[in-house]
């Protein structure tokens, strides 16, 4: 395992955040909020899926409009993991034309579920058991899944070889999205992070320290009171894109709160996912086209 790794920035992210704030991000099935349906929305099919990789068996949801090829998507969830929230993004993402495949990144130690339904993170042994799995990864499993499920993309009918692929995360999976993009620069043309936790660390292995190694376009979405926390990110990660002459979208989300993406987050902030959402669909419809 690397000595310094994505877990230990997050480890010590949210332990900076109150307990209110970090326990809003719990899971809340039957609470999820209905992503609107687009008037033109492709029909699609999807199913549950086995990617194998190195490691091991990873299970998966891979999600494609229901005729031709088209540009894939890769998608990282947060600490909660693989669920009916994620899989719906990733329907809602094939409904304008993708062909998106979201996992479980636990894989190696649980299969999905790996969080409890209404998970609180108040609650001692859910806190404990969810940092307990978000501890078994590390920047070489990123590395080592990221190589895996992209060529299972590739090898998918519904899945377009000579377009780009693009990749998102959320929380956790910000810095699973970056040494995506690095390690994967010929076949990653778009990439984006949501409220992305320990995108700039001081550790020699920081994620936005490969940025010269990357060929994507960037979209960073960055939750307010993270921002609050370490304002000096954004703009450290500016000079670095710029520096390494990529275009990248970097916006701190007025009013938002780590994790107000997900539509089971207690923290949803409706309008400024939207809007996050669009954003997204713009990049992917411009760099992966």
């Amino acid at each position: 395992m690397c000595e310094h790794d994505d877990f230990d920035e997050f480890a010590r992210r949210s332990g900076k955040l109150t307990r209110r704030q970090f326990g809003a991000m719990a899971l809340g099935a039957g609470l999820t909020v209905m992503l609107p349906r687009l008037a033109n929305a492709a029909e699609t099919k999807g199913a549950a899926v086995e990617v194998k990789t190195p490691d091991g068996v990873a299970d998966a949801y891979f999600v494609h409009p229901a005729k031709g090829k088209h540009p894939g998507v890769l998608i990282w969830p947060d600490i909660f993991g693989l669920r009916p929230a994620f899989t719906e993004m990733a329907t809602r993402l094939a409904e304008s034309g993708y062909a998106v495949l979201v996992v479980n990144p636990f894989y190696r130690t649980k299969k999905a579920p790996t969080a409890p339904e209404h998970a609180d993170f108040n609650d001692p042994a859910t806190r404990q058991s969810l940092m307990t799995l978000a501890g078994t990864l590390n920047p070489e499993t990123t590395t080592t899944d990221a190589k895996a499920f992209v060529a299972f993309l590739d090898e998918q009918a519904a899945v377009d070889k000579k377009k780009k692929i693009g990749t998102t995360g959320y929380c956790m999976g910000g810095p699973m999205v970056m040494r995506t993009a690095a390690t994967l620069p010929s076949r990653i043309g778009a990439a984006a992070t949501f409220h992305g936790g320990g995108l700039v660390t001081d550790k020699p292995d920081s994620p936005h320290l490969l940025i010269p190694q990357m060929k994507a376009h960037f979209l960073i979405a960055i939750a307010e009171n993270d921002d609050g926390k370490q304002p000096a990110a954004k703009d450290t990660l500016r000079d670095a894109f710029a520096q390494a002459k990529l275009p990248a979208e970097i916006e701190v989300y007025a009013g938002t709160m780590h994790g107000w993406c997900p539509t089971d987050s207690q923290v949803y902030n409706h309008d400024q996912a939207e809007k996050a959402w669009g954003r997204l669909l713009a990049l992917f419809g411009s760099s992966l086209a």
